[in-house]
């Protein structure tokens, strides 16, 4: 017999050995099947299965749909949100995409609060415009070589970065070569219009070498003893702050002192040690005030609704003025009053006072949200690392900007005193901008440093995608068709 015959004589032997399906036998008459007996016998013949089966429920409704009924929308919402928000490249978008749309509507409000100051100075309108905008073009390179950089070459920056800065801030107090500008020697003159704050460097320096320096103590296991989480720590940051307030820089300092006790928390410094360190900065802080005239003056603007009769808190008063007449939706880009003489600093400490005069409470509030969802991404980044270096990094990195964001605007908005500190990323100031940026690269380039967002930008790349489905095919016999 030949091959194919034999082939087909044993496929109807196969065929006829296999069992009917017993619901497809004709039930005898007048017999009825049983239910479910019934059901299967019409899934195996092929019958359409009903989508909802009535009379189950309540009043014989039908069988509801996950998602449906009373709270399934939000519910179904809520759990989409919080799916996509544990994704692994979800902080490195946020940190990224918040760090852009501050920068790009920072410098939209920088060209608009300052058209007039530059024209006061018998400047081009957009003179303020333009030196910002090159510094966030050079920000914008920082931030990208920081976002590609390894981590262990941001250590090995900490030391050289700690040393120059260092250098500088004592070369701002050597008379000649510091300048002084609004009553604070805290600059160093480039030549033409640009200056440079090394102060606005040093946080990035401390943050860099700090958590370097907890980080090599943690793998040691040293941070249990407190003479070493304090030492050197604490006496580098006061030398830090001894030269900034040389200067007169109150707003500054605050600022580093914030970033000490962020990385004094994240290190898990003890409570008594913690209150220690925050009670001393605290009495230094009241002495400093106390035995300043104009810091005391700036602490009783705190709360003013109107200037005084001899023009003390004019600045705050109008700052208020400001954000009152903004309404919802403000009066406009570009249609402010309060630019026009009345706001002092309208571009740099109280361009948030504008934002809310020309964007309103929806400017405002979009700006809060930015550096929220900015702050909490930096906080997903400290927190799901192993890499101690990585979490004190990044936990500095989001103190310094949190806290200098909530300093600015509680002084625009009258409940903190006025610092004189830059709005991050959003205020003019080429010295802030600089190393906010490259901070803001450095959390990018840790939440790539992620084993998941690793594995998930890894996928992403050309022809990966395609080599991993062919991996995943299960390779069949020669045989088999």
């Amino acid at each position: 017999m030949p091959a194919d015959e034999r082939f087909a004589v044993r496929r109807e032997s196969a065929r006829a050995s296999v069992p009917r399906p017993l619901a497809a036998a004709p039930a005898p008459a007048g017999v009825p099947l049983p239910p479910g007996l019934a059901l299967r016998g019409r899934l195996a013949t092929g019958a359409r299965r009903p989508e909802t089966l009535r009379g189950s429920g309540r009043g014989g409704s039908g069988s509801r749909t996950p998602g449906s009924g009373r709270g399934g929308g939000p519910r179904r919402a809520y759990e989409r949100a919080r799916r996509a928000w544990d994704r692994p490249l979800t902080a490195y978008y946020v940190i990224l995409g918040s760090s852009l749309l501050i920068t790009v509507l920072g410098l939209v409000m920088v060209y608009s609060a300052s058209m007039i100051k530059a024209l006061d100075i018998s400047k081009p309108a957009t003179y303020f415009f333009g030196k910002q905008f090159l510094a966030a073009v050079i920000g914008g390179g920082l931030m990208l070589i920081a976002a590609r950089m390894p981590v262990k070459l941001h250590r090995g920056l900490a030391y050289p970065m700690l040393m120059v800065t260092v250098f500088l801030m004592v070369l701002v107090q050597v008379p000649g070569i510091g300048m002084s500008v609004n009553g604070n020697q805290n600059w160093l003159y480039l030549g033409g219009p640009f200056q440079l704050q090394p102060s606005e460097f040093g946080k990035l320096a401390l943050i860099l070498w700090g958590a370097d320096l907890l980080a090599r103590k943690q793998d040691k296991r040293l941070l249990t003893q407190w003479k070493h989480m304090l030492v050197p720590l604490v006496p580098v940051a006061f030398m830090l702050l001894g030269l900034i307030m040389l200067g007169g820089d109150m707003g500054t300092a605050i600022i580093l002192t914030a970033i000490l006790f962020g990385l004094l928390w994240l290190a898990g410094a003890p409570t008594r040690l913690f209150a220690g360190v925050l009670g001393f900065a605290a009495v230094l802080t009241f002495l400093l005030i106390r035995t300043s005239p104009n810091r005391m003056s700036r602490l009783a603007c705190m709360g003013v609704s109107e200037p005084d009769p001899e023009g003390g808190c004019w600045q705050a008063a109008h700052g208020i003025y400001a954000l009152a007449s903004g309404g919802w939706f403000g009066s406009g880009l570009g249609a402010s009053v309060e630019k026009w003489g009345q706001l002092p600093e309208p571009h740099t400490d109280f361009i948030f006072a504008i934002t809310g005069e020309e964007l309103g409470l929806a400017g405002t509030l979009s700006v809060l949200a930015l550096f929220a969802a900015l702050g909490y991404a930096g906080i997903r980044v400290a927190g799901r690392t192993e890499d101690p270096f990585v979490r004190y990094a990044a936990g500095g990195v989001t103190t310094w900007i949190t806290a200098q964001a909530v300093i600015n605007i509680g002084a625009v908005l009258g409940l903190l005193p006025i610092a004189g500190v830059p709005l991050p990323l959003f205020s003019y100031g080429g010295s802030a901008l600089l190393p906010t940026m490259f901070a803001v690269g450095l959390m990018i380039a840790f939440a790539r440093e992620d084993p998941a967002a690793k594995a998930a930008l890894a996928m992403r790349k050309p022809g990966v995608r395609w080599k991993t489905m062919r991996r995943r095919v299960k390779k069949r016999s020669s045989g088999e068709r």
